[in-house]
């Protein structure tokens, strides 16, 4: 897993902005897995007790895809129309110790 990016995003979303924000996540996490080789995986969940708080695991080949997927037009977009939705963003780096899936 040497060189590659993982980080969980934690977010805080204000309630009346659960579907909009969801909505605008989605296209975001569609655009960026299906366009971008660098882009390895995004997953979004939400507490079920809590929906306003999301968590997004995010996995990037290596830097340089990271750098490049914080210039595209769909993230800038997703960035631009959910900045007034978000409460709190926290982005905590991770050190992969065990990754699959199927």
């Amino acid at each position: 897993m040497s060189g590659k990016i993982v980080r969980i995003a934690e977010l805080e979303i204000h309630p009346a902005q659960i579907d909009p924000y969801r909505a605008l996540l989605a296209e975001e996490i569609e655009a960026s897995v299906d366009n971008e080789p660098g882009v390895l995986m995004l997953h979004a969940v939400a507490e079920k007790e809590r929906p306003e708080q999301v968590r997004i695991l995010e996995v990037y080949a290596d830097q340089k895809a990271y750098e490049a997927h914080l210039r595209t037009p769909h993230f800038l977009k997703y960035k631009e129309h959910t900045a007034d939705m978000v409460k709190s963003l926290r982005l905590i780096d991770l050190d992969p110790v065990m990754m699959r899936a199927k």
